[in-house]
């Protein structure tokens, strides 16, 4: 990955990153950090938070580890008070916590289907509503504000199986088209990344053997995304002028033809 930041245009901004422990969002806590972000990074697990803090500081950056189940109202709004108190009032909020449990439909996945429903869309509008008022705070003060969700190709593409999966994705894609609207008026950006095929742990949680060979095909076969390809198209979106927004942007690997 070459990076096409340089400097740091981030430096004085509070960013938060929930799915941090691991793929896209710790690849996007190490860049915000390293272009000049103090960042705040919320995941269940625990461990991986604190060495990522170690690599952030070691790095010379600032970080904060939060310990969070975004599915939890109340734990994401204590966190959201955390942040504020310990690291300063938010201003870039990268709701990027998801999984992905891919089943044809008549099997009746049920756990599967609410899990996926629970995270991908509950977790991000609880985040949404735990730091929205420190966004709009943030941009009432002249200063930039984003809040960025991490959607998916599947989104707009027809994929076998990945129906509830892809409905979760089509949910988030619209809902930054609509908070756009609302939120736009007040200077805070709202953006959404679609990510092809990208390698990280999420096809892991994949059972369904169709789903498992399409994408362990895709990454045999052909030169995918890593994290930090998103991870810097995250900064780009939150480094352009304030009055400038992205909002929606399909990353794909070139040669990903689905």
């Amino acid at each position: 990955m070459s990076t096409v930041i340089d400097s740091n245009p981030l430096a004085g901004r509070t960013a938060v990153v929930t799915g941090a422990s691991s793929g896209i969002g710790e690849a996007t806590a190490l860049r915000l950090a390293g272009l000049g972000a103090t960042v705040a990074v919320a995941a269940r697990r625990k461990d991986n938070l604190d060495a990522l803090v170690e690599r952030i500081d070691a790095a010379g950056g600032t970080a904060l580890a939060v310990p969070l189940d975004v599915t939890d109202r109340d734990a994401v709004t204590a966190a959201a008070e955390r942040v504020s108190a310990e690291l300063g009032r938010a201003d870039l909020v990268f709701a990027n916590a998801g999984v992905q449990l891919v089943s044809a439909i008549d099997d009746l996945q049920v756990d599967d289907w609410q899990r996926q429903i629970d995270l991908n869309i509950t977790g991000v509008m609880n985040t949404i509503g735990a730091f929205v008022p420190h966004l709009v705070a943030a941009a009432e003060a002249g200063g930039p504000a984003d809040l960025i969700t991490t959607s998916s190709i599947a989104a707009t593409r027809v994929l076998e199986k990945f129906s509830v999966y892809s409905g979760t994705k089509a949910y988030l894609s619209q809902l930054t088209r609509l908070l756009r609207v609302e939120l736009g008026r007040k200077m805070v950006r709202v953006s959404t990344v679609e990510p092809g095929m990208v390698d990280t742990e999420l096809p892991d949680h994949v059972t369904d053997p169709d789903a498992s060979k399409l994408m362990a095909d895709l990454i045999s076969d052909i030169d995918v995304l890593s994290p930090a390809d998103v991870a810097e198209t995250v900064a780009f979106i939150a480094s352009v002028p304030r009055h400038v927004n992205l909002t929606e942007i399909t990353i794909l690997p070139t040669q990903q033809a689905i």
